[in-house]
């Protein structure tokens, strides 16, 4: 097999960084979805060549065995039998990682719906520590705490709510799933599960200043929030006061990011190598072994 197969490996050491740095000058949606589709093709291509390689493995078995030492056969030369098991190792771990990632979100999920009962769509948890989260679902909710809601004003919980149901909206759990199943998968992709959530809060937020038409506010519900539950024992994910508040902060500060499109061009022209890189090796392993199953059956 022929350098096609490892390409998809070599891009992924460069998807995260462009994803990063598109995400500075597109807006939050934009940008998550852009990053999400980068990084779920990353680990799709990874994973397929990672199978290709591991699938070498059955010529050292009998009867492929015994053509592995005639050159005169013309066979084409399979992939050294130790580079096939590592790539068979790294392919089953990180299979278990994705597993071991959704069985977390699925108890978190669990874990969250316990703590109250949704009315109207919000559930309220007696606890003493500020905290509230979207609770994806059918339907899905949003879980606030008695500890919140005495922390902020009228017009700072409808921020909240707008924030919160945003997300359930938006569906902005699968987004960040999906990055933490492909980084599970990929872990050359570590730094997109932060990135993606990252925007998915800047997408809230943007859409909950859009409903009260007060960025400001937004600004100053985030840091409320954040403060007031900076060091506490429970953080859920897609919550307001989550992910790089000071940052967020900021960003209200500013006008919303105007689409550009041309922008998501660096993370698309990755995703079509790798698809392209991908395509190739699939032709090349499918020449390959029906080179080798010819021999057998002939």
């Amino acid at each position: 097999m022929t350098f096609f197969v490892y390409l998809p490996l070599l891009f992924s050491l460069v998807v995260a960084v462009v994803a990063t740095r598109m995400a500075r000058w597109l807006p939050p949606d934009l940008a998550a979805r852009t990053a999400t589709a980068g990084a779920a093709v990353s680990a799709l291509t990874l994973t397929a060549s990672l199978t290709m390689l591991s699938l070498t493995l059955f010529d050292d078995l009998p009867p492929l065995s015994a053509f592995d030492h005639r050159p005169e056969l013309g066979l084409p030369k399979p992939v050294p039998g130790w580079l096939a098991a590592i790539a068979a190792l790294v392919l089953l771990v990180g299979v278990g990682r994705v597993v071991l990632d959704l069985v977390r979100r699925t108890r978190l999920r669990r874990d969250l719906k316990a703590m109250g009962t949704s009315r109207a769509g919000i559930a309220v948890a007696d606890v003493a520590e500020p905290f509230a989260v979207a609770v994806p679902g059918r339907p899905g909710h949003v879980l606030v705490t008695s500890g919140m809601l005495r922390l902020l004003d009228d017009r700072e919980r409808r921020v909240l709510l707008a924030h919160e149901r945003s997300h359930l909206i938006r569906h902005h759990h699968r987004l960040v799933a999906i990055a933490g199943c492909a980084t599970a998968i990929n872990p050359l992709l570590y730094p997109m599960p932060t990135l993606v959530a990252y925007l998915v809060e800047r997408w809230a937020d943007e859409d909950a200043a859009a409903r009260t038409g007060d960025r400001e506010l937004v600004a100053k519900t985030v840091a409320k929030a954040s403060l007031a539950t900076r060091g506490q024992r429970l953080v859920p994910a897609m919550g307001l006061h989550s992910s790089s508040a000071v940052d967020r902060v900021a960003a209200m500060a500013e006008p919303a990011r105007q689409r550009r499109w041309g922008g998501i061009a660096g993370v698309a022209a990755l995703t079509v190598a790798q698809v392209l890189a991908t395509g190739l090796a699939v032709v090349e392993f499918v020449s390959d072994a029906g080179a080798w199953l010819g021999m057998v059956l002939g």
